[in-house]
């Protein structure tokens, strides 16, 4: 069964940045799934965030963190990352890292999740 273990959250104040890291183990390569990112903040529903093609040559983002945010992927490292810039206190929330057979099964038992990562921006 995969695990996925997000890090590199914490507090920043705004207009800094973060990099979020979410490294897969068990005898699971991310080669094979989509991954993404979403998050969820107090009080508020989950929302996706980006995600990326197995093999990193197509990404997609929520309008909120276009141009701000780049999802990355290593294969070899089993690693998927997200870069924040240009933070703002409405980026605050739990920020979860997703394994999936496709983006439309991520809300399904075929995806797996991560404990997530908090990040809080700071006016």
């Amino acid at each position: 069964q995969v695990q996925l273990v997000e890090s590199g959250g914490g507090l920043v104040q705004a207009g800094g940045s973060l990099r979020l890291s979410c490294t897969a183990s068990g005898r699971t390569f991310i080669s094979n799934y989509i991954m993404a990112w979403f998050r969820q903040a107090p009080g508020k529903e989950r929302e996706f965030v980006a995600a990326i093609t197995r093999n990193g040559d197509s990404t997609n983002y929520a309008d909120s963190v276009k141009g701000r945010f780049t999802i990355s992927r290593n294969n070899a490292d089993n690693t998927v990352y997200l870069q924040m810039n240009i933070v703002q206190p409405e980026d605050t929330a739990l920020y979860y890292c997703v394994l999936a057979p496709g983006l439309a099964t991520v809300t399904t038992s075929l995806a797996s999740w991560g404990q997530g990562t908090q990040v809080t921006v700071s006016s």
